[in-house]
């Protein structure tokens, strides 16, 4: 089926592209971009006025729960969520479970996309046999099964020696090694940022030094071994620091920032609300604006989710106990256009961090609207307004610490491999 988008602000920061123009789509791929174009059996035309139109977006670190805690999420449900955030690719962490450390499990997610997800899943393998920290996967082998980078997200590799070696045994693949960067020493009780705020509420606070610390083990192993190294979710500005100093060294290391670092503080975490527990935790003021100013001057250079749901009986408990995570793919979209709004970044920038920037870490297709690759792409209303209801969202976990909030700007027409996979209304 011909798809025709007519009239909408075609923005594509990979190719310079930012006008308005039609494009047009046909056997699944993107035929052509002009203004005014006229075309016969089109079989569906979406007006765009007033829209944009981008490649589809990207989130490299998503939960998709399955194998293992399909209560919580499964690739259908998480799949079906993402496209309505305006993602048509997700890279999705491997603490599953069983976790994701071998071939088999990694075509278990494969196929069990292909059957019933909704746009592209990007396995992301573990870089240790059951992200215990004891002994490496078989990269290669997991490499063939589909993996697009390593990591033992939630888990820390620590040991320099084997977070040494899984970076030399990456390189050769050319697969990056995502480092969920934490001293767990330095973390020791902590339930959220050590500051004012946790002293106030008698809740035992994590340092900013516990990831800083980290990350800068990380990166001067990326700069003796040569490998790539993407930072996941950075949250302080010391972190930040240490990566920006490794880019101007020449050190293989991106970085990512997620939604809830760069709008919320540990001031969300008052009357204990379970929403506002993450890991790492919400920071400071001068935390945010750090992450802020990464996201600005390219430090930070892509924005992804951590999209971790988690059931309502795993949250209304004692903060404590409750568990890390929020859910953030339907949310996403409408935060970083907030940064626009706010002149953090411009339109442009905002777009690159969700498409090609994200595709780019991971070295995945996609993330541009060159003709003849896959139609991914996503035409957002930026103008809309909307309330955000966790009841509502489409994600089976509705654990977010935006319900009731009122947002700006949402995906209505999601596209993948140029079929509509969502539709808003």
């Amino acid at each position: 089926m011909k798809i025709l988008i007519k009239g909408g602000r075609v923005l594509d920061p990979a190719h310079n592209i930012d006008d308005t123009r039609d494009l047009l789509i046909e056997d699944g791929t993107i035929s052509r971009i002009d203004k005014d174009i006229q075309e016969q059996g089109v079989g569906e035309m979406i007006d765009a006025k007033g829209r944009l139109v981008v490649p589809g977006l990207i989130d490299i670190h998503v939960h998709l729960r399955d194998p293992g805690f399909e209560y919580k999420e499964d690739i259908a449900s998480g799949t079906r969520a993402a496209v309505a955030g305006g993602f048509t690719a997700v890279a999705c962490m491997p603490n599953t479970k069983p976790v994701n450390d071998n071939h088999t499990v990694t075509t278990y997610i494969k196929t069990r996309a292909a059957e019933q997800g909704v746009c592209r899943v990007y396995p992301v393998g573990a870089i240790t046999k059951g992200s215990k920290g004891e002994s490496l996967t078989e990269m290669g082998d997991m490499r063939d099964a589909g993996c697009v980078a390593f990591s033992d997200d939630g888990h820390p590799v620590g040991s320099g020696e084997l977070m040494r070696r899984a970076l030399e045994y990456a390189k050769p693949f050319n697969l990056p090694i995502i480092s969920h960067s934490e001293d767990l020493d330095l973390v020791g009780q902590g339930v959220m940022n050590e500051g004012f705020v946790a002293t106030e509420l008698g809740l035992k606070g994590i340092p900013w030094v516990a990831e800083a610390a980290a990350v800068a083990r990380e990166v001067m192993l990326a700069e003796f071994t040569g490998a790539h190294l993407h930072v996941a979710h950075v949250s302080t500005r010391a972190a930040i620091d240490i990566v920006r100093q490794a880019k101007k060294r020449g050190v293989r290391v991106t970085c990512e920032a997620t939604p809830h670092h760069f709008t919320l503080t540990e001031e969300a975490v008052r009357g204990y609300d379970t929403n506002a527990k993450m890991n790492p935790p919400l920071r400071d003021a001068d935390d945010l604006e750090a992450v802020r100013e990464g996201l600005a001057d390219g430090t930070i250079d892509t924005i992804a989710t951590d999209h971790a749901p988690h059931h309502i009986d795993e949250k209304n408990v004692e903060f404590n106990i409750a568990l890390y995570g929020v859910v953030g793919l339907e949310t996403a979209l409408p935060l970083t256009l907030r940064l626009v709004e706010d002149g953090v970044l411009s339109l442009r920038g905002a777009i690159a961090k969700l498409t090609i920037n994200p595709a780019r870490a991971l070295n995945l297709p996609g993330g541009t609207l060159e003709v003849g690759r896959p139609a991914d792409v996503t035409v957002i209303d930026p103008n809309h307004n909307w309330t955000v209801s966790a009841v509502n969202l489409v994600s089976k976990s509705k654990n977010t610490p935006f319900d009731g909030w009122k947002l700006k700007g949402v995906a209505t027409h999601t596209i993948v491999d140029g079929k509509i996979a969502y539709r808003k209304g």
